[in-house]
């Protein structure tokens, strides 16, 4: 995409080149992963769902824009899965016409059973991201966890990935993962954490800072049940006091304000939503007394 098309696709939504120019007036706060002191930028971006497209321009270009920008506004961390359909392919295609993939810190996910599978399935992952090694490779909804940790293990050690991980998406399998991030060496971990779903503060993000272990967050608007429930409210006057302007940064900054939090990723495929995320990891944070604030306000209504 010429800057004369990228200009054009910004003006046609309302956007200008001033819009993402805003997004460098503070920088991007980041964080360490805990088993090297590499530094990630707090806000990623996730592509399930949104990602998942076919080959017409009308769909592609939306996403061309949003890795452009995404990049713009200091952000590095994309996370996908073969489970997430057309995903990798998408980020693979489009980081690579832009030129922007050396650039990305890409993450993706082992979703199979057997060691022969598993590998053929990571290998299938460098093909369509277009990489010659993965950043992060976690292990999806810990499926034939055992088998793929021992592969991953033998690949970071060949560097054919950075890092290794698990993941789970349901609380109930917070139990599986402690276990895990106790008896096992690992660089990440990823859940869902949201102010409506803070099951992990309990155990497993404590467990994070005292493992040196680095957590992704997922699903931080809860499938956009968090937007329903403040649809029609005005953001309360104190949120000006951590620089939050928007329920998205409400919600977002909520997260990333936890010291366990290394970075989180939520998913957008609309370059007006991305740069109100991108503006959640600038500024100010709540500290703990606010962030009590936070939750007591989402429990009134």
């Amino acid at each position: 995409m010429t800057r004369r098309e990228h200009l054009h696709y910004l003006s046609a939504l309302g956007l200008t080149p001033l819009t993402s120019a805003l997004m460098g007036t503070d920088p991007m706060i980041k964080r360490k992963i805990s088993t090297t002191n590499e530094l990630l930028p707090v806000i990623g971006l996730g592509t399930w769902q949104t990602f998942d497209v076919g080959e017409s321009e009308s769909e592609r270009i939306p996403l061309k824009v949003v890795l452009q920008e995404f990049i713009k506004g200091d952000g590095t961390v994309i996370d996908s899965s073969p489970m997430y359909g057309r995903s990798e392919k998408v980020v693979g295609d489009l980081s690579t016409e832009l030129g922007l993939n050396s650039k990305l810190f890409t993450a993706t996910k082992v979703w199979t059973n057997g060691k022969d599978e598993g590998t053929r399935q990571m290998q299938q992952s460098l093909k369509l991201l277009k990489r010659q090694h993965i950043d992060l490779m976690q292990i999806h909804n810990l499926v034939d966890w055992e088998t793929h940790l021992r592969t991953l293990r033998q690949w970071k050690d060949e560097g054919k990935v950075h890092y290794l991980g698990i993941t789970h998406y349901t609380a109930g399998a917070l139990p599986a993962m402690e276990k895990i991030m106790r008896e096992h060496p690992l660089d990440f971990i990823q859940l869902n954490y949201s102010i409506a779903s803070r099951e992990p503060e309990n155990r497993i993000l404590p467990l994070a800072l005292d493992k040196k272990i680095s957590v992704l967050a997922n699903q931080p608007f809860e499938e956009g049940a968090l937007f329903q429930r403040v649809k029609g409210k005005n953001l309360p006057s104190w949120t000006s006091e951590f620089d939050c302007s928007s329920w998205a940064q409400f919600f977002l900054k909520f997260i990333i304000s936890h010291p366990a939090i290394t970075c989180v990723i939520p998913g957008t495929s609309k370059v007006s939503h991305l740069l109100d995320n991108l503006k959640a990891g600038r500024g100010k944070l709540p500290d703990a007394t606010t962030r009590q604030q936070m939750v007591n306000f989402m429990n009134s209504i």
